[in-house]
């Protein structure tokens, strides 16, 4: 093939059919029969136009892994996040889709290579972010999707090349040039399904929406027509292979079976008896697309490949789809746009594939190489510009061998509070391209070689208490003439410790220090009575008045008072009163008065109506009280004042001359001698001569 100003010229084309099954399900199984048949090939074309040394070739779509993978690392007290930390964290989570991958792989040994991988996300502290670069928080992490190709697979292919005398020079992977030549970026727009159908594999890609949204694959396709044609009239595998081919060309074909015996038999006939097959071919094609293309039918399908020329299929498969007959289409070369034929180059929808595989491979094609990694020799496929980093993954290098491990942490319990104590970070290694320092970005070419040079892991956690809690400066104060020295207060596992004491995994650590005046004087064991209270009748209630005072140069200052160095502290204490006092003080009565004249004096009569309990005990009002005392008065109901009440509170004594009778008047109105009187009355006695 040749290419000028965008035009593929396809200046020859070679088809020759294996003699066995070598290949099954896109798969060599028999490495020497396919080399001999590319040997065979390789004849052919040298004898036309020469030597041939390099060939590019293109593995099976079924062989075509993705898988995605993230990696989160703790971040928290690194300043800056830089773009080479962010490359080995995409490395990291590439390796584990990489063993994602490995852990639903058939057996333990299995290996795929890594041919590329996208970002899908970062994330810092869990939440999406555009970059990494320069940012700061508690973890970061990359979520990637990558694309593998098991090495079972390009291990083969090599072996079969190398035993034709031909050494790889650029790989492709069939889906992808397929649909890269057969379905343009302008009509990737519609919903289009294109079914690559061959011997072994039915490959299906689906472009939706401006680009290709998936790509498929099932085991089955035109060896299980053949098969089936073969198990019914006992036929060798190539002979019904070649009675399948002529189905879609012949009225009838001649069969001759395994015993020898030749029939003719009309291929209407033939195709009845293989529908079965036909219409199972269908199925497993038409569910996959639904699959792929969220369970619904595309617009339109494109089928290509040999298989696709089998009767019935395009019916069956609009019949699956539920789609009109003329939606979907068997397309020959004519759908390859910007290429021209030789003569003699018979245009078939089998040669539609290799073709476009050809052209694929010269647009985007896959290059082999071979670097040195740890003195290592690893091979590469670019589906890009090959990093060091892409090496660093072929050569299955772990991603914590990029990072020193980070020191142990340890964790405390400060004031009650749980606290970790983390480790110092650990170094990245070192990595040397051809031995000068390299990142994991840096491309890398054909015989390089990479050394990596192990980290430095990270200290473990240590502190002090000091470095916990900061320093911690003791003031002096003065307390009525008494100088004392304000010390931190640190207890460790129940120990009292000082300030530098290095501290332990799971110390337990409990530290004071205040400075209000309160709490300095209780450090100091200094007894002040403070507040004065008192609960009269089961009501807590402060008096004031015999509250202990506090001064800080002759000022007044609240019990909470925050002391600076240098303070001095006087301490006023009260006596304490008597329950008369506290009475007098919450104007709390516990008699009745009344105020009268009598006989033209002022008279102030009382009437004591309550008993007075301190704390459950019966005194008068002389008794002390003390802060904390319980107080009741139990009121009693007062007796109104009477007239003969008066004499109480007067010193009264008889005329001496004698009367013969007297009245007793309130407010000049006659009154008995036990009736009631009242504040403000005006009593008497008169005499009659």
């Amino acid at each position: 093939m040749t290419e000028q100003d965008g035009i593929y010229h396809v200046a020859d084309l070679v088809t020759i059919e294996h003699k066995e099954r070598s290949m099954i399900d896109g798969q060599i199984h028999n490495i020497v029969s396919v080399a001999t048949v590319i040997s065979e090939i390789k004849s052919i074309l040298e004898e036309r136009h020469g030597t041939l040394g390099r060939v590019s070739v293109a593995a099976a779509g079924r062989a075509l892994k993705t898988m995605e993978g993230s990696m989160t690392i703790e971040i928290a007290g690194k300043p800056l996040f830089t773009s080479e930390d962010i490359n080995r964290l995409e490395l990291a989570a590439v390796q584990q889709a990489q063993q994602k991958l490995l852990s639903t792989a058939s057996t333990a040994d299995d290996y795929y290579y890594c041919v590329g991988y996208s970002v899908l996300h970062y994330k810092l502290d869990g939440d999406e972010i555009g970059s990494l670069i320069d940012q700061a928080g508690r973890s970061a992490t990359a979520e990637v999707i990558a694309t593998f190709l098991p090495r079972v697979v390009v291990e083969s292919l090599l072996s079969a090349l190398k035993r034709a005398g031909l050494e790889m020079e650029a790989l492709t992977l069939e889906p992808i040039a397929a649909i890269n030549v057969l379905i343009p970026p302008s009509m990737r727009r519609l919903n289009v399904a294109l079914v690559d159908i061959g011997a072994g594999t039915s490959d299906i890609a689906i472009t939706d929406n401006n680009t290709v949204v998936s790509y498929g694959m099932v085991p089955i396709a035109g060896d299980e027509i053949t098969e089936a044609l073969s198990n019914h009239f006992l036929l060798d595998f190539p002979v019904a292979e070649i009675a399948k081919r002529a189905l879609s060309t012949d009225e009838s074909i001649a069969i001759s079976d395994i015993l020898g015996f030749e029939q003719q038999v009309p291929s209407s006939e033939v195709v009845a008896i293989i529908k079965p097959a036909i219409e199972k071919l269908a199925s497993s094609i038409a569910d996959e697309i639904k699959r792929l293309n969220n369970s619904k039918s595309p617009q339109a399908v494109m089928v290509v490949g040999g298989g696709s020329l089998t009767p019935l299929l395009p019916k069956e498969l609009s019949i699956r789809l539920d789609l009109p007959e003329n939606r979907v289409g068997i397309r020959g070369l004519d759908a390859l746009s910007d290429v021209t034929l030789s003569e003699g180059i018979v245009s078939t929808p089998a040669l539609v594939t290799p073709i476009g595989i050809a052209i694929a491979a010269r647009r985007a094609p896959i290059h082999y190489m071979s670097v040195i990694v740890n003195e290592k020799t690893i091979r590469l496929f670019e589906l890009k510009e090959m990093t060091v980093g892409d090496a660093l993954l072929a050569a299955n290098i772990k991603a914590r061998q990029l990072y020193g491990k980070p020191g142990m942490g340890m964790s405390i319990t400060l004031n009650g509070s749980l606290m970790t104590i983390p480790g110092e970070h650990g170094r990245s290694a070192a990595i040397l391209l051809n031995g000068n320092p390299a990142s994991t970005k840096d491309f890398i070419s054909n015989d390089d070689v990479i050394t990596l040079e192990q980290g430095k892991d990270g200290k473990d956690a240590s502190a002090t208490i000091r470095e916990l809690i900061g320093d911690i400066v003791p003031i002096k104060v003065n307390v009525n003439g008494n100088m004392h020295k304000i010390l931190p207060k640190i207890v460790c596992n129940g120990i009292p410790v000082g300030l530098d004491t290095i501290i332990n995994d799971r110390d337990q650590i409990v530290y004071s220090h205040s400075t209000k005046l309160n709490d300095v004087l209780s450090e100091l064991d200094i007894e002040t009575s403070g507040l004065f209270e008192v609960y009269m009748n089961n009501k807590r209630v402060v008096l004031e008045n015999w509250n202990t005072k506090f001064f800080i140069d002759n000022l007044p200052v609240p019990p909470d008072h925050l002391l600076n160095d240098g303070d001095e502290v006087r301490i006023e204490l009260h006596s304490s009163p008597t329950v008369g006092d506290v009475i007098s003080a919450l104007d709390q009565s516990t008699q009745s008065t009344a105020s009268i004249t009598f006989n033209g004096e002022p008279v102030t009569m009382t009437n004591s109506g309550s008993s007075i309990l301190l704390n459950g005990h019966q005194v008068d009002n002389s008794a002390i009280v003390h802060s904390g005392d319980r107080l009741t008065i139990a009121e009693t109901v007062h007796r109104p004042f009477l007239f003969s009440d008066v004499f109480l509170f007067v010193d009264y004594s008889l005329p001496t001359t004698v009367s013969t009778s007297y009245q007793l008047l309130r407010n000049g109105e006659p009154i008995g001698f036990n009736d009631p009187i009242f504040s403000g009355d005006a009593l008497e006695i008169k005499f009659n001569s």
